[in-house]
């Protein structure tokens, strides 16, 4: 009977690991799954209340129009009439709350033009793609192009 016990406690030393793994498991899952959590289904069901608790950060391309008619004008008649103004200048709600005390990110054109326009054999052939060392020498974009209607030159030349 003795061999038996001592045969087997290795089996005991491994089953209360196993118990230990175990509880420590179920109190973390306690204490980092929401407690609305399966509410409905794979759901939290507090989540539309704790999205909605947070501030505003976007304004909408709407609430830009209506304060910058002459740009939104601009932007209209080029290619980029469908980007939305904080697209590329960033959240705006605190701007449109407080225009003179909160300004825009004037954002660093080559960079962000960029950010769409660069090389990339996955982006549709159609999709106006350059290679930015080649197109300009270095030059920043808005040398050229203005940023709200890129296929106006400046000067208004096509």
């Amino acid at each position: 009977m003795s061999t038996r016990f001592k045969d087997s406690a290795h089996l005991i030393r491994i089953g209360v690991v196993f118990l230990l793994g175990a509880l420590v498991f179920v109190a973390v899952r306690a204490a980092i799954i929401p407690e609305s959590y399966g509410q409905f289904g794979p759901y939290r069901g507090k989540a539309l209340t704790n999205m909605t608790s947070r501030p505003v950060k976007y304004a909408g391309h709407e609430v830009c129009e209506n304060c910058h008619p002459d740009v939104t004008d601009a932007k209209s008649k080029g290619v980029h009439a469908h980007v939305n103004c904080e697209s590329c200048h960033g959240p705006l709600a605190k701007h449109a709350d407080d225009p003179a005390a909160v300004q825009p990110v004037l954002p660093e054109t080559p960079k962000l033009c960029m950010r769409c326009h660069s090389e990339n054999i996955a982006k549709p052939s159609g999709f106006p793609q350059i290679n930015a060392a080649e197109h300009s020498g270095g030059q920043d974009c808005k040398t050229c192009h203005q940023p709200h209607s890129p296929l106006l030159e400046l000067g208004g030349k096509k």
